[in-house]
């Protein structure tokens, strides 16, 4: 028998997972002159700033203004050496710590986290639920004099979660990319306000109204979109939203066109408006009047609205029309081979979702008190689907994160004084919003490409309750 050669290898398969970890760990170290080195990190870094010196020069380095005898051209010299000096710094500690290196640290922080256990999930949402619960009464407390912009800013982010809930059914369950869901709360906020003009309807009775219209409305558009598919039916859904745009812009006998409908009437507390005088509601409970009771209203309102949403959702999910969404959404083809009504499938996810938006809307309008259909444009609904995705397809939670980051960070913007120290005092953080918000998605796509949460909980449970990674579920393309 002849001898075996000892230096052939035992196996030609590629390790991998543990395995390739393990082996790493007995590797030798890399030479010093290898890509991963400080040197290649700081020339990448030097090239990157380079580039962003060049590509920001007439963005940050010039300013024009229209001034009387021409064109007033302006150099910001300080502005524009902090940006490449911000890149540089930025794009080498990415280098050292992310992308250049044997170690990434999101390597480390997604090995460290392990995912939290049920008890502790559990004990969190409380815990937030308690702080949504008490939010308005917090800042009145701490921060009397910015309590009103504070909780208006919350009513706001609020508007946003719940809309994200909605627009999650269709695109996160359901798997059916949604470019036009700004129809459905527009949808809602004119059924509320042309009910209130035309029938002198008040909030709480136009509100189920206001639903069952973009409900409607939503299965309208459901049936011409029953056989398209991903890009095909995103297209369809973004014509559907700026149809109804237009519409509302256009017909200026029934919807006032560009003037918009104001004189919007306020929710009542059980008949009791919150006004100054007598029969408002201050003067039924004999308290002093003060107008921040009308944003803390608003803001339970809202909440109240959310936390149904909600719990719909997360019960229908658990039902078999929710088991039959995330059929569809995994695999169309063998949702209809196992006896699903895909047709079905697709109007309830679409007249549940429209449903939802169209509270919100109605919400919009009165808070408001006037709306014009620029209130409606593409971008909100560009602005809806980011924090869905952002924030994880079919994640609840992923959500409100994503809300809270960016309708929230947009807004502080507004407070942050120090950069036009930094920038100089012309400075204004809120022209670059959309500059940030842009760079901002990239990176969480970049570093999270799933979501900001990237867990997912099964809605069927056969032996032991145990979450999956986002990666086992379908995009949600509608394929």
């Amino acid at each position: 028998m002849a001898a075996s050669n000892t230096n052939a290898p035992t196996s030609d398969v590629t390790p991998v997972g543990a395995q390739a970890e393990a082996e790493a760990h007995r590797l030798p170290p890399a030479p010093a002159n290898n890509p991963h080195s400080l040197a290649a990190s700081v020339r990448d870094a030097a090239i990157a700033a380079f580039l962003a010196g060049v590509l920001g020069f007439f963005f940050i380095g010039v300013r024009t203004d229209i001034a009387p005898g021409g064109l007033d051209l302006r150099m910001r010299w300080g502005a524009w050496i902090v940006s490449i000096l911000v890149v540089f710094a930025g794009r080498l500690l990415l280098n050292i710590f992310v992308w250049k290196t044997d170690k990434p640290i999101t390597r480390r922080v997604k090995t460290g986290s392990g995912g939290m256990s049920e008890t502790v999930s559990k004990t969190l949402k409380y815990a937030l639920l308690a702080f949504a619960l008490i939010l308005p009464f917090f800042f009145t407390t701490f921060f009397p004099g910015k309590d009103r912009q504070f909780i208006d800013l919350a009513i706001l982010i609020m508007t946003y979660i719940m809309l994200g809930w909605g627009l999650n059914i269709v695109v996160g369950l359901a798997g059916l990319l949604d470019l036009g869901y700004v129809a459905f709360y527009a949808v809602g906020a004119y059924s509320f306000a042309l009910l209130a003009q035309y029938l002198d309807f008040g909030f709480w009775l136009a509100l189920p109204l206001a639903g069952l219209l973009a409900a409607t409305w939503g299965m309208i558009l459901g049936f011409p979109v029953l056989r398209l598919r991903g890009d095909y039916l995103a297209i369809v859904t973004l014509a559907f939203g700026e149809i109804i745009r237009v519409v509302l812009l256009n017909w200026y006998e029934f919807t006032k066109g560009p003037d918009g409908i104001s004189g919007i009437p306020k929710p009542t507390f059980f008949g009791l408006e919150l006004k100054r005088g007598e029969g408002g509601f201050a003067d039924f409970f004999g308290i002093a009047y003060d107008p921040i009771h009308r944003f803390i209203f608003l803001y339970y309102i809202i909440l109240a609205l959310a936390l149904i949403t909600n719990l719909v959702t997360m019960r229908l999910r658990r039902l078999p029309i929710g088991r039959a969404w995330e059929a569809l959404r995994e695999d169309e083809i063998a949702c209809r081979s196992l006896g699903i009504n895909t047709r079905n499938t697709k109007l309830t996810a679409f007249a549940i979702g429209a449903m939802f938006g169209g509270f919100a809307g109605s919400f919009f309008a009165t808070r408001q008190g006037f709306i014009s259909p620029e209130s409606f444009t593409f971008l909100e609904s560009a602005i809806i689907l980011a924090i869905v995705v952002l924030g994880g397809l079919g994640s609840q939670i992923g959500v409100v994160i994503a809300s809270v980051v960016m309708i929230g960070g947009i807004e502080l913007l507004r407070n942050l004084g120090f950069l036009q120290q930094v920038f100089g005092s012309g400075f204004d953080p809120v022209q670059y919003r959309m500059l940030i918000f842009g760079l901002a998605m990239v990176l969480i796509m970049v570093w999270k490409p799933r979501g900001l949460v990237s867990t997912r909980e099964p809605s069927a449970i056969y032996k032991e309750k145990k979450r999956i990674g986002a990666d086992m579920v379908a995009q949600g393309e509608g394929h």
